[in-house]
């Protein structure tokens, strides 16, 4: 009650004056700490429960660690997790099965996800729902538009989170029409469109150049539009793109003004249980100097195959050769780069991003996969990208 309330330090003041705990006090407490974000604390009582006597774990214990492991991408542990899954018998649970595709997924390790999905026969609609998020983040659109199907078929009635699932991957794949008519169909469920839905629709729109029809759609919502909605259509930088700096900068201080700050665009790649983060022309890391030699190895192939810089992505009003050192050091390349001197030759460098990956970006790790013959997967803020032999699964679409 206290942890569900966002009272954390109460519950665990009643939870340290526990003369005696069960696997359900100690679930409860992992999990108020899980809701509030705070995964160090869960993953500290997860170590200690497991080291209690005559306690035990059940599937709700481990589903809040696996839900922590897949929001810090910690895949390491949650394959550990995973085992233990197996041990105590609950990997067979929707509740957990649930849990672990939304692990693998977040992970970028999406055939994980379809085993775990395979592999649980009762699954419920938390299952579908996790599997068709996992199929829309990694543009697995066609098997999405089965498994949609499938859960039709076998009596499953869809929610409005599998509406949502439906309505990001056809705004992430340009495809308007399959969009608007999943849209459509959800009154058929007497399911009642929210504001994210509105948002979706509004963002597909969007990307597909129909800004007409999604200004239309904003102006006729039968509620407020939330920041999101007005977030689908306003953005500063795209000001910025057209070389509209003036813009741009009001736009930003209109931003700063109402106290929205940008969110500092950060890369991060999993070596064992430890977390490697990069930010734009960072050199703090431990093998920086190896990091950057490697860039520049890298960027004498890309030019050689044909990589040309595209520098309209650097929002920024400076002189061409800046903006090419500018570009040159984005955060996912240094992440890379990182993983290039790191990982075994046979291992995919897997790296996650906070912001979207930006165009030129996206043209050089297609270059880097070509030139280097490694599988590289990038999960940016919108969907994973999976780059190989100079092709993205993206369709560079995004």
């Amino acid at each position: 009650m206290y942890a569900k309330c966002g009272k954390i330090w109460c519950a665990r003041k009643v939870f340290d004056e526990m003369p005696k705990r069960n696997v359900v006090s100690w679930s409860g407490m992992i999990y108020g700490y899980v809701q509030i974000g705070e995964d160090e604390e869960a993953l500290g009582l997860f170590k200690r429960v497991m080291g209690e006597k005559d306690v035990g774990v059940n599937d709700f214990t481990l589903s809040s660690v696996l839900r922590v492991c897949g929001g810090s991408t910690l895949l390491e542990l949650g394959k550990q997790v995973h085992g233990l899954c197996f041990k105590t018998s609950f990997n067979s649970s929707s509740f957990v099965g649930s849990s672990l595709i939304s692990l693998y997924s977040k992970c970028g390790v999406v055939e994980g996800a379809y085993k775990v999905f395979e592999e649980v026969k009762d699954r419920n609609l938390g299952m579908w729902n996790a599997m068709l998020i996992a199929c829309a983040q990694h543009a697995h659109t066609s098997k999405m538009f089965e498994l949609f199907k499938e859960m039709e078929s076998v009596g499953m009635k869809p929610n409005f989170i599998t509406f949502l699932c439906m309505l990001y991957a056809c705004s992430h794949t340009g495809l308007v029409e399959e969009g608007q008519y999943y849209f459509e169909m959800m009154r058929g469920y007497g399911i009642e469109p929210g504001a994210q839905h509105y948002s979706t629709l509004v963002d597909m729109l969007g990307r597909a150049g129909k800004l007409q029809e999604a200004v239309q759609v904003v102006q006729e919502m039968p509620m407020h539009p939330t920041e999101s909605v007005w977030g689908a259509l306003l953005l500063s930088n795209a000001y910025a793109a057209a070389g509209r700096w003036e813009e741009a900068a009001r736009a930003r201080k209109m931003l700063r003004d109402q106290g929205i700050k940008k969110e500092t665009g950060l890369s991060w790649v999993e070596e064992g249980n430890k977390i490697h983060t990069f930010a734009a022309g960072d050199r703090s890391h431990a093998k920086t100097t190896e990091i950057y030699k490697k860039l520049e190895e890298l960027g004498e192939e890309m030019e050689k195959a044909g990589y040309v810089a595209d520098t309209s992505f650097v929002l920024k009003e400076v002189g061409g050769e800046e903006k090419n050192e500018t570009i040159r050091y984005h955060s996912e390349r240094l992440a890379i780069a990182f993983g290039i001197i790191t990982f075994p030759k046979e291992r995919p460098i897997r790296v996650m991003k906070n912001l979207r990956v930006c165009g030129d970006c996206h043209t050089a790790i297609k270059f880097i996969s070509k030139c280097i013959g490694r599988v590289i997967i990038v999960r940016d803020n919108n969907r994973f990208h999976r780059f190989e032999d100079g092709k993205c699964t993206c369709g560079d679409y995004w």
